[in-house]
Protein backbone atom coordinates (compact mmCIF):
# COMPACT_ATOMS: atom_id res chain seq x y z
CA UNK A 1 0.00 0.00 0.00
CA UNK A 2 1.25 3.55 -0.49
CA UNK A 3 1.76 5.97 2.33
CA UNK A 4 1.32 9.16 1.78
CA UNK A 5 2.67 12.02 4.45
CA UNK A 6 0.75 14.79 5.12
CA UNK A 7 3.56 17.49 6.61
CA UNK A 8 2.74 20.71 8.72
CA UNK A 9 5.60 22.51 7.57
CA UNK A 10 4.98 24.86 10.90
CA UNK A 11 6.45 28.57 11.43
CA UNK A 12 9.64 28.10 9.33
CA UNK A 13 12.35 25.49 8.91
CA UNK A 14 13.32 25.62 11.77
CA UNK A 15 10.33 24.49 13.63
CA UNK A 16 9.80 21.10 11.73
CA UNK A 17 9.58 18.17 13.79
CA UNK A 18 12.04 15.41 13.37
CA UNK A 19 9.40 13.09 11.95
CA UNK A 20 8.18 15.40 9.57
CA UNK A 21 12.06 16.05 8.41
CA UNK A 22 12.32 12.22 8.31
CA UNK A 23 8.80 11.64 6.36
CA UNK A 24 10.19 14.94 3.82
CA UNK A 25 13.73 13.17 3.79
CA UNK A 26 12.71 9.79 2.72
CA UNK A 27 9.74 10.85 0.42
CA UNK A 28 10.12 9.52 -3.43
CA UNK A 29 7.90 12.45 -4.44
CA UNK A 30 7.35 15.49 -2.54
CA UNK A 31 4.41 17.50 -3.15
CA UNK A 32 4.00 21.25 -2.09
CA UNK A 33 2.95 25.11 -3.54
CA UNK A 34 5.87 26.20 -4.91
CA UNK A 35 7.20 28.56 -2.03
CA UNK A 36 7.17 25.52 0.20
CA UNK A 37 9.21 23.08 -1.70
CA UNK A 38 12.00 26.30 -2.06
CA UNK A 39 11.96 26.52 1.51
CA UNK A 40 11.73 22.69 3.00
CA UNK A 41 12.48 20.34 0.01
CA UNK A 42 16.30 18.80 0.35
CA UNK A 43 18.39 19.10 -2.35
CA UNK A 44 18.11 17.04 -5.30
CA UNK A 45 14.67 15.68 -4.13
CA UNK A 46 12.23 14.92 -6.59
CA UNK A 47 9.56 17.34 -6.90
CA UNK A 48 5.66 18.22 -8.00
CA UNK A 49 4.76 21.71 -7.53
CA UNK A 50 0.95 20.79 -6.82
CA UNK A 51 -1.00 21.51 -3.47
CA UNK A 52 -4.38 21.10 -4.57
CA UNK A 53 -6.29 17.29 -3.98
CA UNK A 54 -7.19 17.34 -6.72
CA UNK A 55 -3.99 17.22 -8.86
CA UNK A 56 -2.27 15.40 -6.42
CA UNK A 57 -4.56 12.15 -6.19
CA UNK A 58 -4.13 11.38 -9.97
CA UNK A 59 -0.63 11.46 -9.60
CA UNK A 60 -0.23 9.33 -6.59
CA UNK A 61 -2.28 6.80 -8.30
CA UNK A 62 -0.35 6.44 -11.81
CA UNK A 63 3.26 6.82 -9.81
CA UNK A 64 4.94 3.51 -9.19
CA UNK A 65 6.38 5.12 -5.81
CA UNK A 66 5.12 4.05 -2.59
CA UNK A 67 6.32 7.02 -0.17
CA UNK A 68 4.99 10.20 -0.98
CA UNK A 69 4.65 13.48 1.02
CA UNK A 70 3.04 16.42 0.80
CA UNK A 71 3.70 19.90 2.21
CA UNK A 72 0.57 21.92 3.53
CA UNK A 73 0.61 24.99 5.67
CA UNK A 74 -1.04 26.06 8.34
CA UNK A 75 -2.67 24.18 10.86
CA UNK A 76 -3.67 20.83 9.23
CA UNK A 77 -6.72 20.40 11.56
CA UNK A 78 -7.80 24.35 11.40
CA UNK A 79 -8.89 25.24 7.58
CA UNK A 80 -6.61 22.51 6.14
CA UNK A 81 -6.09 20.88 2.75
CA UNK A 82 -5.11 18.18 5.02
CA UNK A 83 -8.68 17.48 5.11
CA UNK A 84 -9.71 16.69 1.24
CA UNK A 85 -6.44 15.00 0.57
CA UNK A 86 -7.68 12.33 2.85
CA UNK A 87 -10.62 11.94 1.07
CA UNK A 88 -9.19 11.98 -2.31
CA UNK A 89 -6.24 10.19 -1.50
CA UNK A 90 -8.34 6.71 -1.50
CA UNK A 91 -6.18 3.32 -1.25
CA UNK A 92 -3.77 4.85 0.35
CA UNK A 93 -2.05 4.83 3.88
CA UNK A 94 -2.32 8.44 5.31
CA UNK A 95 -0.74 9.91 8.02
CA UNK A 96 -0.84 13.51 9.23
CA UNK A 97 1.80 15.29 11.12
CA UNK A 98 1.15 18.72 12.59
CA UNK A 99 3.72 21.39 12.59
CA UNK A 100 4.07 24.71 15.03
CA UNK A 101 0.90 26.43 13.36
CA UNK A 102 0.37 30.40 13.51
CA UNK A 103 -2.11 30.15 16.36
CA UNK A 104 0.66 28.15 18.48
CA UNK A 105 3.55 30.48 17.52
CA UNK A 106 1.02 33.54 17.96
CA UNK A 107 -0.47 33.17 21.39
CA UNK A 108 3.59 31.85 22.54
CA UNK A 109 4.74 35.34 21.19
CA UNK A 110 2.65 37.39 23.17
CA UNK A 111 2.96 34.90 26.29
CA UNK A 112 -1.11 34.11 26.74
CA UNK A 113 -3.06 30.96 26.45
CA UNK A 114 -5.64 30.17 23.78
CA UNK A 115 -8.00 27.51 25.86
CA UNK A 116 -10.26 30.48 25.77
CA UNK A 117 -10.12 32.46 22.44
CA UNK A 118 -12.86 31.84 19.92
CA UNK A 119 -10.81 30.51 16.38
CA UNK A 120 -12.08 31.36 12.74
CA UNK A 121 -10.64 31.59 9.21
CA UNK A 122 -11.25 34.74 7.25
CA UNK A 123 -8.75 33.97 4.49
CA UNK A 124 -11.06 32.95 1.54
CA UNK A 125 -13.93 32.71 3.64
CA UNK A 126 -17.04 34.01 4.44
CA UNK A 127 -16.54 34.66 8.03
CA UNK A 128 -18.77 36.80 10.19
CA UNK A 129 -15.62 38.18 12.38
CA UNK A 130 -18.04 40.50 13.40
CA UNK A 131 -20.74 38.51 15.26
CA UNK A 132 -17.85 36.19 16.63
CA UNK A 133 -16.35 39.00 18.51
CA UNK A 134 -19.77 40.24 19.98
CA UNK A 135 -19.87 36.92 21.86
CA UNK A 136 -16.55 36.39 22.44
CA UNK A 137 -13.88 38.10 24.81
CA UNK A 138 -11.23 36.64 22.33
CA UNK A 139 -11.17 35.56 18.80
CA UNK A 140 -7.83 34.87 17.09
CA UNK A 141 -8.63 35.55 13.23
CA UNK A 142 -6.90 33.59 9.95
CA UNK A 143 -6.64 36.45 7.62
CA UNK A 144 -5.71 36.35 3.80
CA UNK A 145 -4.94 40.15 2.76
CA UNK A 146 -7.99 41.40 3.94
CA UNK A 147 -7.34 42.93 7.46
CA UNK A 148 -8.58 46.54 6.81
CA UNK A 149 -11.39 45.09 5.18
CA UNK A 150 -12.42 43.39 8.21
CA UNK A 151 -11.12 45.95 10.71
CA UNK A 152 -13.64 48.39 8.77
CA UNK A 153 -16.44 45.58 8.77
CA UNK A 154 -15.94 45.59 13.15
CA UNK A 155 -15.87 49.62 12.85
CA UNK A 156 -19.24 49.40 11.04
CA UNK A 157 -20.14 47.27 14.29
CA UNK A 158 -19.41 49.71 16.93
CA UNK A 159 -16.52 48.18 17.54
CA UNK A 160 -14.01 50.64 16.67
CA UNK A 161 -12.23 51.32 20.22
CA UNK A 162 -11.52 47.17 20.95
CA UNK A 163 -7.75 46.57 20.83
CA UNK A 164 -6.51 44.35 18.14
CA UNK A 165 -3.43 42.39 18.24
CA UNK A 166 -1.39 41.58 14.64
CA UNK A 167 1.38 38.72 13.60
CA UNK A 168 2.82 39.33 10.92
CA UNK A 169 5.00 37.27 9.24
CA UNK A 170 5.00 34.70 11.70
CA UNK A 171 8.72 32.95 11.36
CA UNK A 172 9.60 34.63 8.84
CA UNK A 173 12.48 37.37 8.61
CA UNK A 174 9.54 40.61 8.75
CA UNK A 175 7.94 39.42 11.60
CA UNK A 176 6.39 41.63 14.18
CA UNK A 177 3.78 41.63 16.15
CA UNK A 178 1.90 45.18 16.99
CA UNK A 179 -1.30 46.17 19.24
CA UNK A 180 -3.51 48.91 18.24
CA UNK A 181 -7.30 49.91 18.07
CA UNK A 182 -9.76 48.65 15.61
CA UNK A 183 -10.32 51.73 14.02
CA UNK A 184 -6.17 52.25 13.84
CA UNK A 185 -6.25 49.18 12.41
CA UNK A 186 -8.78 49.87 8.96
CA UNK A 187 -5.69 52.51 7.80
CA UNK A 188 -2.83 50.35 8.35
CA UNK A 189 -0.63 48.65 6.01
CA UNK A 190 -0.36 45.28 7.02
CA UNK A 191 0.96 42.22 5.60
CA UNK A 192 -1.37 39.08 3.40
CA UNK A 193 0.34 36.74 6.11
CA UNK A 194 -1.08 38.04 9.23
CA UNK A 195 -3.34 36.81 12.23
CA UNK A 196 -5.05 38.68 14.30
CA UNK A 197 -6.42 38.86 17.50
CA UNK A 198 -9.47 41.13 19.18
CA UNK A 199 -9.98 41.63 22.59
CA UNK A 200 -13.49 41.95 24.01
CA UNK A 201 -13.71 43.32 27.23
CA UNK A 202 -17.98 43.20 27.24
CA UNK A 203 -18.61 40.20 24.93
CA UNK A 204 -22.46 39.62 25.06
CA UNK A 205 -23.38 35.85 23.42
CA UNK A 206 -26.99 36.52 24.39
CA UNK A 207 -29.78 35.37 21.71
CA UNK A 208 -32.48 37.75 22.76
CA UNK A 209 -36.10 38.03 22.02
CA UNK A 210 -38.54 40.25 23.06
CA UNK A 211 -35.85 42.92 23.66
CA UNK A 212 -37.47 46.22 25.22
CA UNK A 213 -38.19 48.97 22.68
CA UNK A 214 -36.81 51.74 24.26
CA UNK A 215 -32.98 49.44 23.46
CA UNK A 216 -33.89 50.51 19.87
CA UNK A 217 -33.25 53.66 17.72
CA UNK A 218 -36.64 55.11 16.72
CA UNK A 219 -38.09 57.26 13.47
CA UNK A 220 -41.10 57.72 11.85
CA UNK A 221 -41.43 54.15 10.83
CA UNK A 222 -43.46 51.01 12.07
CA UNK A 223 -42.18 48.70 14.76
CA UNK A 224 -42.65 45.72 15.94
CA UNK A 225 -43.49 45.42 19.86
CA UNK A 226 -41.21 43.38 22.31
CA UNK A 227 -44.41 41.31 23.29
CA UNK A 228 -45.65 40.90 19.77
CA UNK A 229 -42.16 40.36 18.73
CA UNK A 230 -41.51 37.92 21.25
CA UNK A 231 -44.32 35.58 20.23
CA UNK A 232 -43.16 36.14 15.79
CA UNK A 233 -39.42 34.81 17.02
CA UNK A 234 -41.42 32.02 18.66
CA UNK A 235 -43.01 30.71 15.79
CA UNK A 236 -39.81 31.55 13.45
CA UNK A 237 -37.85 29.19 15.40
CA UNK A 238 -34.83 30.89 14.01
CA UNK A 239 -31.22 28.18 14.21
CA UNK A 240 -27.84 29.73 14.25
CA UNK A 241 -27.16 28.63 10.92
CA UNK A 242 -30.35 30.18 9.08
CA UNK A 243 -30.56 32.10 6.14
CA UNK A 244 -33.70 34.53 7.10
CA UNK A 245 -35.46 37.47 5.32
CA UNK A 246 -37.51 40.23 6.68
CA UNK A 247 -39.54 41.57 4.70
CA UNK A 248 -40.94 45.49 5.72
CA UNK A 249 -38.25 45.93 8.41
CA UNK A 250 -39.63 49.28 9.62
CA UNK A 251 -37.14 49.89 12.29
CA UNK A 252 -35.24 46.18 12.18
CA UNK A 253 -36.33 45.32 15.75
CA UNK A 254 -37.40 41.95 14.07
CA UNK A 255 -33.87 42.30 11.58
CA UNK A 256 -31.53 42.39 15.37
CA UNK A 257 -33.42 39.31 17.03
CA UNK A 258 -33.26 37.12 14.07
CA UNK A 259 -29.52 38.27 13.36
CA UNK A 260 -28.96 37.55 17.22
CA UNK A 261 -30.13 34.17 16.89
CA UNK A 262 -28.79 33.37 13.39
CA UNK A 263 -25.13 34.08 14.49
CA UNK A 264 -23.78 31.82 12.35
CA UNK A 265 -26.35 32.24 9.55
CA UNK A 266 -27.54 35.47 7.68
CA UNK A 267 -30.81 38.00 7.66
CA UNK A 268 -31.70 40.42 4.61
CA UNK A 269 -33.64 43.13 5.54
CA UNK A 270 -35.83 44.63 2.62
CA UNK A 271 -38.00 47.74 2.81
CA UNK A 272 -38.79 50.18 -0.15
CA UNK A 273 -38.62 53.09 2.40
CA UNK A 274 -35.09 54.86 3.09
CA UNK A 275 -35.91 56.21 6.23
CA UNK A 276 -36.30 52.11 7.63
CA UNK A 277 -33.19 51.05 6.12
CA UNK A 278 -31.13 53.76 7.51
CA UNK A 279 -32.81 52.47 10.75
CA UNK A 280 -32.67 49.14 10.44
CA UNK A 281 -28.76 49.56 10.02
CA UNK A 282 -28.24 52.14 13.20
CA UNK A 283 -29.83 49.49 15.19
CA UNK A 284 -27.74 46.44 13.31
CA UNK A 285 -24.57 48.95 14.23
CA UNK A 286 -26.30 49.57 18.07
CA UNK A 287 -25.85 45.57 18.50
CA UNK A 288 -23.04 44.62 17.04
CA UNK A 289 -23.98 42.64 14.41
CA UNK A 290 -22.15 41.57 10.99
CA UNK A 291 -24.28 39.67 9.42
CA UNK A 292 -27.14 41.73 8.19
CA UNK A 293 -27.58 43.20 4.80
CA UNK A 294 -30.55 45.44 4.63
CA UNK A 295 -31.72 46.58 1.17
CA UNK A 296 -33.87 49.88 0.03
CA UNK A 297 -35.81 48.45 -2.66
CA UNK A 298 -39.69 46.31 -3.27
CA UNK A 299 -39.51 43.02 -1.70
CA UNK A 300 -40.51 40.81 -5.20
CA UNK A 301 -37.35 42.54 -6.52
CA UNK A 302 -34.83 42.29 -3.63
CA UNK A 303 -36.15 38.45 -3.09
CA UNK A 304 -35.46 37.24 -6.97
CA UNK A 305 -31.82 37.94 -6.25
CA UNK A 306 -31.22 36.14 -2.90
CA UNK A 307 -30.67 32.74 -1.72
CA UNK A 308 -33.07 29.67 -0.39
CA UNK A 309 -34.38 31.26 3.19
CA UNK A 310 -35.16 29.40 5.97
CA UNK A 311 -37.41 31.60 8.28
CA UNK A 312 -39.35 34.26 6.94
CA UNK A 313 -41.04 37.31 8.78
CA UNK A 314 -43.77 39.01 6.42
CA UNK A 315 -44.11 42.58 8.55
CA UNK A 316 -45.59 44.17 5.85
CA UNK A 317 -46.73 42.51 2.07
CA UNK A 318 -47.07 45.88 0.06
CA UNK A 319 -50.73 43.78 -0.94
CA UNK A 320 -48.61 41.03 -2.74
CA UNK A 321 -49.33 38.43 0.12
CA UNK A 322 -49.59 35.64 -2.38
CA UNK A 323 -46.84 36.56 -4.57
CA UNK A 324 -44.11 36.83 -1.76
CA UNK A 325 -45.36 33.22 -0.30
CA UNK A 326 -45.43 31.87 -3.93
CA UNK A 327 -41.87 33.56 -4.99
CA UNK A 328 -40.47 32.42 -0.90
CA UNK A 329 -41.45 28.71 -1.23
CA UNK A 330 -40.35 28.45 -4.82
CA UNK A 331 -37.15 29.09 -3.28
CA UNK A 332 -37.46 26.67 -0.43
CA UNK A 333 -40.64 24.74 0.16
CA UNK A 334 -39.76 23.83 3.96
CA UNK A 335 -39.31 27.60 4.86
CA UNK A 336 -40.96 28.59 8.14
CA UNK A 337 -43.00 31.75 7.33
CA UNK A 338 -44.85 34.26 9.96
CA UNK A 339 -46.79 37.06 8.82
CA UNK A 340 -48.10 40.08 11.27
CA UNK A 341 -50.99 41.73 10.18
CA UNK A 342 -53.55 44.56 11.76
CA UNK A 343 -56.26 44.04 9.72
CA UNK A 344 -58.30 40.44 9.36
CA UNK A 345 -58.29 41.30 5.83
CA UNK A 346 -54.43 41.02 5.64
CA UNK A 347 -54.72 37.96 8.05
CA UNK A 348 -56.71 36.49 5.63
CA UNK A 349 -54.62 36.58 2.98
CA UNK A 350 -51.47 35.24 4.25
CA UNK A 351 -53.33 32.37 5.41
CA UNK A 352 -54.83 31.60 2.19
CA UNK A 353 -51.26 31.84 0.80
CA UNK A 354 -50.22 29.34 2.87
CA UNK A 355 -53.00 26.92 3.04
CA UNK A 356 -52.63 27.32 -1.23
CA UNK A 357 -49.20 25.60 -1.02
CA UNK A 358 -50.55 23.06 1.64
CA UNK A 359 -48.55 24.51 4.61
CA UNK A 360 -49.62 23.64 8.07
CA UNK A 361 -50.77 26.98 9.47
CA UNK A 362 -51.57 28.60 13.08
CA UNK A 363 -53.44 31.98 13.68
CA UNK A 364 -53.06 33.61 16.84
CA UNK A 365 -54.69 37.02 18.08
CA UNK A 366 -52.06 39.00 20.57
CA UNK A 367 -53.41 41.95 22.80
CA UNK A 368 -50.92 43.19 25.52
CA UNK A 369 -51.75 46.35 27.13
CA UNK A 370 -48.70 48.66 28.73
CA UNK A 371 -48.90 49.78 32.45
CA UNK A 372 -48.56 53.47 33.42
CA UNK A 373 -48.60 55.00 36.51
CA UNK A 374 -51.70 57.57 37.21
CA UNK A 375 -52.05 58.75 40.76
CA UNK A 376 -49.76 56.33 42.52
CA UNK A 377 -52.10 53.40 40.80
CA UNK A 378 -50.98 51.11 37.47
CA UNK A 379 -53.35 51.23 34.56
CA UNK A 380 -53.40 49.96 31.40
CA UNK A 381 -53.01 51.21 27.97
CA UNK A 382 -53.94 48.70 25.66
CA UNK A 383 -52.21 48.31 21.89
CA UNK A 384 -53.78 47.27 18.94
CA UNK A 385 -54.29 43.84 18.72
CA UNK A 386 -51.95 41.86 16.08
CA UNK A 387 -52.91 38.55 14.15
CA UNK A 388 -49.66 36.30 13.95
CA UNK A 389 -49.98 33.81 11.05
CA UNK A 390 -47.45 31.26 11.00
CA UNK A 391 -46.92 28.47 8.07
CA UNK A 392 -44.92 25.57 8.06
CA UNK A 393 -44.27 22.19 6.50
CA UNK A 394 -46.80 19.73 7.84
CA UNK A 395 -45.77 17.42 10.83
CA UNK A 396 -47.99 14.69 10.19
Amino acid sequence: MKTVWIVGVGTGPDTLTREAARAVETAQVLFGAPRLLAAYAPDGAPQEPLYTPETIAPVVAASGCDRFAVLVSGDTGFYSAALRLCAELTGCEIKVLPGVSSLNCFFARIARPWQNAALVSCHGRGANLVDTVRRNAETFALTGGNVPQLAAALCDAGFGDLTATVGQELGLPGERIDRMSVRALARAEISPLSVLLIDNPAPDARARTGIPDGEFIRGDVPMTKSPVRAVTMSRLAVRPEDLCFDIGAGTGSVTVEMALAAYRGHVWAIDKNPEAVSLTRKNCAAFHLGNVTALHAGALEALGELPAPDAVFLGGSGGGMRQLVDLVLSKNPNARIVANAIALESAQAALEALEAHGLETELLQIGTGIGRRVAGLHMMTAQNPIFIVTGGPSHE
